[in-house]
């Protein structure tokens, strides 16, 4: 039986402008292997699954469809790991508007990382990253997530891969805009049964608080950037 590792997480978004506004939330994230994905006992199982469908591609193959998606770039990992971060499906629920694969060769080495972004309409955009000597990473901006920012301007993303800590912080430059910070910071934690209802119940509850963050911006005034979904479900 494969469980993963479970990471007790902290999100924190900042928005400086032109609403200045912060949160901090409590959350958990899984890193499994693509190839060895959790299997909890069956009385377990509606708290944490993983399913193909929730991610890139269309087979129901999570490992196939990252290797089409890599192979269409020109890049072939020759069967090396692939590691994935993400929320699990919970009572039959999603929420992963960052999904992260740090992805192999054969001989352990990094080959690149490939940041998979969803939003609350239902579309999905993967970024190929060839992170540097700093785990950091630039690309530009081409889909459309949050209703209050456009889709242009700039991502650092900082994506080293998780040990026993988990430390990622993406920061979006807007062209002509404020800066927006998204950080996720954790601690490794036993897979145990108390921890994977404390990671369910966090995983249903921080979807809602974000939606209520939106609302809460909308109230106070924040613009909305109207939504163009042709590119959505891009992988």
């Amino acid at each position: 039986m494969s469980t993963g590792t479970l990471y007790r997480c902290t999100l924190r978004h900042v928005r400086t402008g032109p609403v200045r506004n912060a949160f901090t939330y409590r959350t958990y994230q899984w890193l499994v292997d693509v190839d060895d994905l959790p299997t909890l006992p069956r009385v377990l199982r509606p708290l944490a699954r993983f399913v193909a469908a929730d991610h890139i591609g269309g087979s129901p193959s999570l490992r196939r469809n990252l290797d089409d998606f890599l192979a269409t770039r020109g890049i072939d990992l020759a069967g090396g790991q692939i590691l994935m971060l993400t929320h699990a499906r919970v009572l039959g629920h999603v929420f992963n508007p960052l999904t992260v694969y740090w992805c192999h060769r054969p001989d352990g080495t990094q080959a690149c990382v490939v940041a998979e972004v969803h939003n609350t309409y239902g579309g999905r955009h993967c970024y190929l990253l060839f992170p540097d000597a700093r785990d950091s990473a630039r690309v530009d901006k081409d889909f459309y997530v949050s209703p209050f920012l456009p889709v242009s301007g700039t991502y650092r993303m900082s994506l080293p891969r998780p040990d026993h800590q988990l430390a990622l912080t993406i920061t979006l430059r807007p062209e002509g805009g404020a800066p927006f910070v998204a950080s996720l910071r954790g601690t490794l934690r036993a897979a145990t049964v108390p921890g994977l209802l404390a990671a369910a119940f966090h995983t249903l509850l921080v979807g809602l608080k974000i939606r209520r963050q939106g609302i809460f911006l909308y109230l106070r005034g924040l613009p909305v950037v109207p939504r163009t979904p042709s590119r959505e479900r891009v992988s």
